[in-house]
């Protein structure tokens, strides 16, 4: 089998494995997810080898969508680290063959501290599956491994359990963009959703000119001012912009009078502005639907500051 066709296969393989777990889910997920809901706890997330890497990044993906959660190994739970989970606790377990001796091992003291537990395993017959309260089946037909031996489309399935869950709990939970940035404050989104625009905008030396301004003194403002436009001003108050676009366009259709234009001439009345303290996606929303780069930021309608597209960090 060539490369490519192999690679296919292993895609097709994996599918039909998702598209089964989709067929076989039942009342037990809800049951669950009402039961995460209801926790006062954290849900703690445990699993040995492959399934522990998929474990962390369930956990991971709740911790940042509105449920506290975290990633506790097997292994050292029994070693020390079972003083983390407190009563009010609900725990994970994930094992594909659901006979996982480290994860197996914590059952008796779930039972004893009485936390409830669900387990993610291939075999709703394992010592795993009937000993928790919920069981969530994510058996594969078989693995995407040509060999059936390494964790292929059985890992996948539990990653996308893992994604259901999670997905279905920030809609019950009326998680929202906003609570994400929250969790997510150095990513771009984050950025965009908290950072208001008078945190970026340009407000030392605007370039600003009379309604009378010479083309000249246009042109040397907008280099000056490096931002590819000038706002024209009467008395304080904001008239309209003047772009370099304006000014290529005036020299090819006003090549007579040229030097003669003034900034009343060329600029484009009542220009788009937004208020200081609005937050960069609101910003980035309006740039989008009127098609421009650059906006006038205004307290009051008085101008303090403009804010471009590449500000916005997009």
């Amino acid at each position: 089998m060539n490369i490519l066709k192999r690679a296919k296969e292993v895609f097709k393989i994996e599918a039909e494995a998702i598209t089964s777990l989709a067929v076989n889910l039942d009342t037990t997920f809800e049951k669950a997810v009402q039961e995460i809901l209801c926790c006062k706890g954290k849900l703690i997330i445990s699993g040995m080898g492959k399934s522990g890497i998929i474990g962390k990044k369930i956990a991971a993906t709740m911790a940042s969508t509105g449920t506290p959660s975290f990633f506790l190994h097997p292994g050292e739970a029994y070693h020390g680290d079972l003083g983390m989970i407190e009563p009010d606790d609900m725990v994970l377990l994930i094992s594909n063959s659901g006979e996982t001796d480290e994860v197996l091992r914590l059952i008796p003291f779930l039972k004893e501290r009485g936390n409830k537990s669900v387990a993610m395993s291939g075999n709703p017959s394992s010592t795993l599956a009937k000993n928790t309260d919920y069981h969530l089946n994510v058996s594969v037909e078989k693995e995407a491994c040509p060999l059936q031996l390494a964790p292929t489309s059985s890992t996948t399935a539990t990653l996308v359990m893992g994604d259901a869950l999670a997905v279905t709990l920030m809609e019950e939970r009326n998680f929202k963009d906003t609570d994400f940035a929250q969790f997510h404050p150095g990513g771009s989104l984050g950025r965009r959703l908290l950072t208001r625009v008078s945190d970026v905008m340009k407000k030392e030396n605007l370039p600003l000119v009379e309604l009378d301004s010479s083309i000249q003194t246009i042109i040397q403002e907008i280099s000056s001012g490096r931002l590819g436009l000038v706002v024209v001003m009467n008395n304080n108050e904001i008239e309209g912009i003047v772009t370099d676009g304006d000014i290529r366009r005036a020299m090819e259709t006003s090549q007579d009078d040229f030097f003669q234009l003034k900034a009343h001439d060329l600029m484009t009345r009542s220009p788009r502005t937004i208020e200081s303290q609005t937050k960069l996606t609101m910003a980035q929303k309006l740039m989008t639907e009127v098609k421009v780069n650059s906006l006038l930021v205004t307290e009051e309608e008085v101008l303090v500051g403009i804010v471009q597209i590449y500000d916005i960090g997009v």
